[in-house]
């Protein structure tokens, strides 16, 4: 699943590995299936919003809605689109949110595909505010995105392996456990993983 065509989310040397190794099923957003098709991939989806497909009798994917863009270079800015994934397998759900500042769309996934039992949620890369909170979620913009979306469980993600922006490395766990303070959320119903760390959801 490739949210956007941003060079840290599409990286072709991956990509070509990961062909070379499974010949994957590739879904990206509407725009991107040429550069795909280019680096030797067979089986590429290419999705507007609220598109969905099925992989299988149990399993839909469906494109939905992000606030971020799109670029690769100097000229190709909006060219491509970007989004967020919502999994469906069975009767369990899956959220990711990508890269996404905050808006009303998570409300809107909620309302069209219903609520995920799990959400991938953007905690970092916000600082300076003026600057990336069109892009990027503070802490406090994921916990309102954590209850837009009614997330059985959310955790946070885009943060803490490399300093994207002025915010400090661990900035963002602190200040999610103060958003959920705030927000009187139990610290359990949102949370972060060490890099390597699995996390078993319970049925």
């Amino acid at each position: 699943l490739l949210s956007h065509n941003h060079y840290d989310h599409l990286d072709v040397k991956t990509l070509k590995i990961l062909n070379k190794r499974y010949s994957p099923r590739v879904i990206t957003a509407l725009g991107d299936k040429s550069l795909i098709e280019s680096l030797g991939f067979r089986k590429v989806d290419e999705m507007d919003w609220w598109e969905d497909v099925d992989i299988n009798q149990e399993t839909r994917i469906t494109f939905t809605p992000a606030q971020h863009f799109s670029g690769r270079g100097l000229w190709d800015r909006y060219r491509s689109l970007w989004g967020s994934y919502f999994i469906e397998h069975g009767p369990r759900s899956v959220y990711y949110g990508a890269d996404s500042g905050y808006s009303t769309h998570y409300a809107d996934i909620r309302s069209r595909l219903g609520s995920p039992d799990i959400s991938l949620l953007g905690i970092g890369a916000y600082s300076p505010n003026w600057f990336m909170q069109p892009i990027h979620m503070n802490p406090p913009e994921a916990v309102t995105a954590h209850q837009d979306l009614g997330s059985g469980i959310s955790i946070g993600m885009h943060f803490g392996t490399f300093r994207l922006s002025a915010e400090a490395i661990d900035h963002p766990v602190t200040e999610l456990k103060n958003a959920l303070a705030k927000a009187s959320l139990p610290p359990d119903c949102f949370i972060v993983l060490e890099e390597g760390e699995s996390f078993l959801s319970p049925p």
